[in-house]
């Protein structure tokens, strides 16, 4: 990345306050003394050594170390990860990446051994398939990286005398291998090659993917234009050109947004949700690099038309949320993963420092709240995916920030990243990656972009400017943070390589800032970023109240509070609007308050809804209760036997069935109303009955109320939204009104809309369908077993539930139809995560399950490429009706069971591929 040119931007997006309740300090950040500074320095110097001296001892020449067991991870060897693996190509992948960063830590004796080690050692002509992406920008960028430095520093003439461009040599000959892939009608490159044989012929292994990610086929100019520019040889930059049009071409016309997986021969979106994290992020990354170190402007005319979408529909400051590239109002999940801790960087780049800067502090909360920053979490900070592989991003947009605002406080928040790795990830051969952040358990991996990357920008950011033996500032970092210098601008590429300038894209002046402003100039306040974090931190902590804004006598009435606010009321609403606070509808079915403030009708206003918000914050963690493991609805009755078990969300008012041996047991009824909002007209069918209800118009509670008057033995409401399912929604738990709930004396369970179909289906069929509700599947009565000798085996995976610590809320969710007082004791309590495959798993009464149907995928590998692969855009199935004149009941049953299964296995397949 390269700080001096920063393109600032003529708007600023509104600050969105989003509740967060993380620890914050009240006071700003005092200056760290010079002492300090190179206490931290010479700490990250000693960090790297501990890494790299680990790799080289133990692992070397295997691509990575394995730190926990001390030994070199070989491709073929170890037990296989998947897709992760792809980046593994027996080309000593860590020394290879670690090049530049020897020099930059002026460690140019061990650079100068490393090169030697490189040129007598490693081969690129190995009979394996490998990630074009990955040794794209890992082991051709190493390459060109160090190619970089040895040029350097033999122009310096002290070093590398003897250098006679052997690792450009080597750079040209991956590049060549690398070519096949590029094969394609549109362009785009296929994800994988064979090193030896290319992506052609059964020996290859390779060539029959139609699939790849975004940032996949978009992170090859740097890299590809460097070594045109290197050698001479135009045909790199061509290829890596020719990609990048066609992903601009098939950007979605009217949001100006591209999906995250496309099809190389169609150029049709296969995943059409579009973000800046994984799957996305170094597309956009790149075309702004390219821009400055290639100097073409229809690269910096493309990144501003994303940019201005990106802040439009994605960034809702400090959140940075998924969106569908055909509506991109509607939102594409309500998680993120941690590879967008990069975009405040990009932002610094960019020129738009405020955003970053708020995007920036919230990553930061996130990562003192759980000491890493988890591969993905939700937007209440709970984490989604637990396991941290040591990413850089956030060490690095963390640098980036410090560098454009000299605020010390980012100083600070480095030294935590040097606390955590030493405190939680440091073992005795290197530092290994965290396997559940939640935890604190290691996974025996250490990947090359630690060395890379992390200790780059750690370095940097410590260093003074006479510590470094080059000018960064005559570099452009690519995403591996290699090092390409700006003077490959003017090499020869401009005979040879076709203008991507038509009449059909006419570059547009207005997209353009042309200057480069001093950053001093952005900051004459020293505290302006201080001011911008400071909103997000202390709206809601409890630490650092905002007084109330003086009114005088007589203007205006008293602001709404939050105990009185009631959703279903025009008038609250009203109130809200004025006070700049409006509604988010997640996809989920509830809705999220943020405010804008300056979208408030006047300062007063604004000072209202953010003491509004703090308020509804402070109701709901008084009323916020421990989480609560899911609950289990078995079907007992003929013909299901117990074979069809749905996970349910607990409520948290009524019986506790996690203290009863033997749950309840009862059959199903639909209570009328079906919603449950008034008294029950069908008592009589009701009583000694567990009723069916549905989700919205009134609070849980109420439906509980008024079934138990009927006489129901317990309760079980059904979502509402259509599509929900256990499979892709975490859990969902259900309080109580703010009122007390102590005389609610029955069970009461939750169903997502896929789950509740199952049962009602079952009702729909047999009258009398018989279910247990309970803590977790049981075994089959002894009676039933014995009719079905056959069945011995229990057919359904039980739900392993690993508890959490409660956290604390950051955005305010409440149930979008409730039309009673909506304090945060009568939300919809916030899902809690759960690392386990989906609970409700059906088979047929005749199959019997297998060892290889119930067994756990293995533990999760977030990659780049599998990030860009998550759960929850599988689109539900129409249930098949039942027919009506079969010569058996239960051909219907059967064929729902056998739909029912299908889904589970699609599920299943794309959790694995997400793997």
């Amino acid at each position: 990345m390269y700080i001096a040119a920063i393109l600032p931007t003529t708007t600023m997006p509104a600050v969105l306050f989003s509740l967060m309740l993380l620890g914050a300090l009240c006071s700003l950040g005092q200056a760290m003394s010079r002492e300090e500074r190179h206490r931290l320095r010479n700490q990250v110097v000693e960090m790297f050594d501990h890494a790299y001296q680990n790799y080289m001892d133990h692992a070397y020449p295997a691509d990575e170390l394995m730190p926990l067991t001390c030994r070199g991870r070989v491709r073929g060897l170890e037990p296989s990860r998947g897709d992760v693996d792809d980046a593994l190509g027996k080309f000593s992948l860590t020394l290879i990446d670690t090049l530049d960063t020897l020099v930059l830590l002026n460690k140019t004796t061990e650079f100068e051994a490393a090169v030697r080690r490189v040129l007598s050692d490693v081969r690129l002509d190995n009979d394996i398939v490998v990630s074009v992406f990955e040794t794209n920008i890992r082991v051709l960028g190493g390459l060109l990286g160090g190619h970089s430095m040895a040029v350097m520093l033999k122009e310096g003439g002290q070093h590398m005398q003897w250098y006679q461009d052997e690792l450009l040599h080597m750079a040209k000959e991956l590049g060549f291998r690398l070519l096949p892939a590029f094969n394609t009608s549109s362009g785009l490159p296929y994800p994988r090659v064979n090193l030896k044989f290319g992506v052609r012929g059964p020996e290859t292994r390779t060539g029959t993917e139609t699939d790849t990610c975004t940032a996949c086929a978009g992170t090859i100019i740097l890299e590809f234009a460097a070594l045109s520019r290197f050698t001479g040889e135009p045909v790199f930059e061509a290829h890596a050109r020719r990609a990048l049009d066609f992903l601009w071409e098939k950007r979605q016309r009217n949001s100006n947004l591209v999906g995250t997986t496309i099809n190389i021969h169609s150029g049709e979106w296969v995943r059409r949700d579009s973000g800046v994290g994984a799957g996305i992020d170094s597309y956009y990354e790149y075309l702004l690099k390219a821009y400055v170190l290639l100097g073409d402007d229809v690269f910096l005319h493309r990144f501003n038309i994303h940019y201005a979408s990106i802040m439009k529909y994605i960034s809702q400051p400090p959140l940075l949320l998924d969106v569908h590239i055909h509506k991109p109002l509607l939102p594409a999940r309500t998680w993120m993963d941690s590879l967008l801790a990069f975009f405040p960087g990009l932002q610094v780049l960019k020129g738009d420092i405020r955003p970053a800067i708020e995007t920036h502090e919230m990553l930061y909360q996130v990562t003192k709240k759980h000491n890493f920053l988890p591969e993905a979490f939700t937007t209440d900070f709970r984490v989604h995916w637990a396991q941290h592989p040591l990413r850089p991003e956030f060490a690095e947009s963390t640098y980036f920030l410090y560098k454009a605002t000299g605020d010390p406080y980012y100083l600070e928040a480095g030294r935590t990243i040097l606390d955590n790795l030493n405190r939680f990830a440091r073992v005795p051969c290197g530092f290994a990656a965290m396997k559940d952040v939640r935890t604190g358990s290691h996974e025996d991996r250490m990947d090359s972009f630690f060395l890379a990357e992390m200790f780059k920008y750690l370095f940097l950011l410590f260093a003074d400017a006479e510590d470094l033996p080059f000018d960064v500032e005559d570099y452009v970092f690519t995403t591996e943070a290699h090092l390409l210098p700006l003077s490959l601008s003017t090499g020869p590429h401009s005979s040879s390589i076709p203008s991507n300038r038509t009449s059909k894209e006419e570059l547009d002046d207005s997209n353009f800032d042309w200057t480069c402003p001093n950053t001093r100039l952005l900051f004459p306040d020293p505290a302006y970023p201080s001011n911008l974090r400071e909103p997000i931190r202390s709206a809601v902590d409890k630490s650092c109240p905002r007084p109330a804004p003086y009114r005088e006598p007589g203007m205006g009435r008293p602001p709404l509070r939050a105990q009185d606010f009631m959703a279903n009321n025009p008038e609250h609403l009203e109130l809200l609007r004025r006070m700049g606070v409006s509604l988010i509808h997640l996809k989920d079915g509830r809705v999220q308050l943020v405010q804008h403030a300056t979208q408030a009708v006047s300062a007063v206003a604004a000072e209202d809804g953010v003491r509004f918000m703090q308020e509804m914050m402070e109701l709901s963690s008084q009323q916020q209760k421990e989480q609560l493991p899911p609950r289990a609805i078995q079907i007992v009755s003929h013909p299901f036997f117990g074979r069809v078990v749905l996970t349910a969300g607990p409520a948290q008012f009524g019986i506790d069935l996690s203290k009863s041996s033997t749950g309840l047991r009862g059959f199903a009824t639909v209570a009328e109303p079906y919603s449950g909002c008034s008294e029950i007209t069908n008592a009589e069918y009701v009583r000694g009955h567990i009723a069916l209800l549905q989700r919205g118009q009134c609070m849980f509670a109420e439906k509980a109320r008024h079934i138990q008057k009927a006489g129901a033995i317990g309760g079980i409401v059904i979502d509402d939204n259509e599509g929900s399912s256990s499979d892709t929604a975490p859990l969902f738990q259900m309080a109580g009104d703010g009122r007390s709930t102590d005389d609610i004396t029955m069970p009461l369970l939750f169903l997502f809309h896929k789950e509740g179909n199952i049962l009602l289906e079952a009702l729909k069929e047999y009258r009398e369908v018989e279910v247990l509700l309970s803590d977790k599947a049981r075994d089959r009565d002894a009676d039933v077993q014995e009719v079905e000798e056959d069945c011995l085996t229990e057919a359904t995976t039980p739900t392993s539930f690993e508890p959490i610590g409660q956290s604390q809320m950051s955005t305010l969710e409440v149930d979008e139809l409730a039309p009673e007082q909506v304090t945060p004791s009568q939300q919809e309590v916030s899902p809690v995560e759960q690392d386990t495959s989906p609970a409700e798993e059906v088979r047929p009464p005749e199959e019997e399950a297998s060892p290889a149907e119930d067994a756990r995928p293995p533990e999760e590998e977030a990659t780049e490429a599998d990030l860009a692969r998550p759960k929850e855009e599988r689109d539900s199935e129409d249930r098949a009706e039942p027919e009506g004149d079969t010569d058996s009941s239960s051909q219907s049953v059967d064929e729902l069971l056998a739909d029912w299964r299908e889904d589970l296995e699609a599920f299943q397949q794309m959790e694995k591929d997400e793997l």
